[in-house]
């Protein structure tokens, strides 16, 4: 029967064989004490198996609260734990609560992150993973050979549905390849998503009419389920190819009944990514984390950026960059979603760390606060990924062209 291998780093004041031990138990077939209908054989079919365990340091400080140490010390480890298919079998929530669920409570950890799953290849069978991927939100902009170049409409929330549709239009004529709603807007008071809909998409309708391209739209339709198929639909009708999930609020079912819908590049917004994965022994790490969102069946997948805003190492980006770009059964490839203070002088040391233009290079102010205006603010990014690829220098570049050269001065002293 196959079985899924969960990697887990642990801290715990107890033995970490027996700490992984109880985690196996609970996340199974056991509870704390013997319990009636336990069987020897019951547990050889359904128990979880603790398959490896990896001691690494020992500290003298928790690093979260748990069980208090008799001698002070508390020991970190890699441990790898199975469970056979037959547990929860093709449902993503019952897997997540598997691997994530009741033991982030159990007393005996300190601390207790998941670090990467290995799934069985019916998986591979049973979901199809992307619709679209990198390949196919390349078909749709049009665009090969460099990353997609976006933008998030700014300021988040306040424009009407007029003035989002005449930014579009600048940023259109630009050349812009994807343009995004913030997270915090799906329909407000002044801006209902069927007003913003018709508006943004009459925009880049006739832009597309006179160029043969279209500009990629992410249309926010996070809410309940029947809004979100409603949504989907309108943006279908409309003319869109994209729409926007923010994948952490609506859940993993949610997001797969979007996906699977099959009509329009999901693009996976993370937001509440930090509250997940920030503290070090405690969470999911990206490469654990991405798996199940490729299983659901998402198109564009954020990663933070280099340099970025906000904590995440350049480090933990490069691996979540990577993590996406790795190929996963037969699947299409997520395209990773580069964002989070970005200006074109990043593309050089992204373009260093990752080799790869496989990315949807996102700025907000980068390209919106740009002196020249959004238009210049497109064309700096562009310029930027070309001096990258190229070999040039961000100096050399920036002689080459003004566009770039004038994003420098604004953003490159910060």
């Amino acid at each position: 029967m196959e079985r899924i291998l969960a990697t887990y780093y642990i801290e715990t004041p107890f033995a970490p064989g027996k700490a992984a031990a109880v985690l196996a138990g609970e996340q199974s077939s056991g509870t704390f004490v013997a319990v009636p209908g336990e069987t020897e054989e019951l547990k050889q079919r359904f128990a979880a198996r603790v398959e490896s365990v990896e001691l690494l340091e020992t500290v003298k400080e928790p690093a979260i609260p748990g069980a208090s140490s008799k001698d002070g010390l508390y020991h970190r480890a890699i441990v790898k734990v199975s469970w056979s298919i037959e547990n929860f079998g093709y449902n993503l929530p019952v897997l997540v609560s598997t691997l994530q669920g009741n033991l982030y409570e159990i007393t005996q950890f300190t601390g207790l992150k998941l670090m990467d799953i290995e799934l069985p290849a019916s998986y591979g069978s049973f979901f199809s993973g992307p619709s679209f991927g990198i390949t196919g939100c390349r078909e749709l902009t049009g665009v090969y050979n460099r990353p997609l170049i976006g933008t998030i409409i700014k300021p988040s929330v306040g424009l009407s549905p007029e003035q989002t549709a005449g930014m579009v239009k600048v940023l259109s004529e630009a050349g812009i390849d994807f343009v995004k709603d913030d997270e915090l807007l799906s329909s407000s008071g002044n801006s209902s998503f069927e007003d913003r809909l018709s508006a943004v998409m009459q925009v880049i309708n006739r832009q597309a009419d006179k160029t043969g391209k279209k500009v990629m739209y992410a249309f926010n339709i996070s809410g309940d389920m029947d809004d979100m198929l409603y949504r989907y639909e309108k943006i279908i009708q409309a003319g869109g190819t994209c729409a926007m999930v923010s994948i952490n609020s609506v859940g993993l079912s949610a997001v797969k009944k979007i996906c699977d819908q099959g009509q329009l590049a999901i693009h996976a917004h993370r937001n509440g990514w930090g509250m997940l994965t920030r503290h070090p022994l405690l969470g999911i790490d990206f490469r654990a984390y991405q798996k199940l969102w490729r299983l659901a069946g998402v198109d564009q997948l954020h990663v933070n950026g280099i340099q970025n805003k906000f904590w995440e190492s350049d480090d933990s980006v490069v691996n979540s960059i990577d993590a996406c770009l790795t190929p996963f059964y037969t699947h299409k490839t997520v395209l990773p979603v580069v964002s989070s203070g970005q200006w074109g002088g990043q593309a050089f040391e992204t373009w260093r760390r990752t080799k790869t233009t496989d990315l949807l290079y996102m700025a907000g102010g980068g390209i919106m606060a740009h002196p020249m205006g959004a238009a210049a603010g497109v064309q700096a990014l562009q310029q930027a990924w070309q001096g990258a690829v190229e070999g040039m220098t961000l100096e050399e570049t920036a002689k080459q062209f003004p566009a770039f050269a004038e994003s420098v001065k604004k953003f490159g002293a910060k």
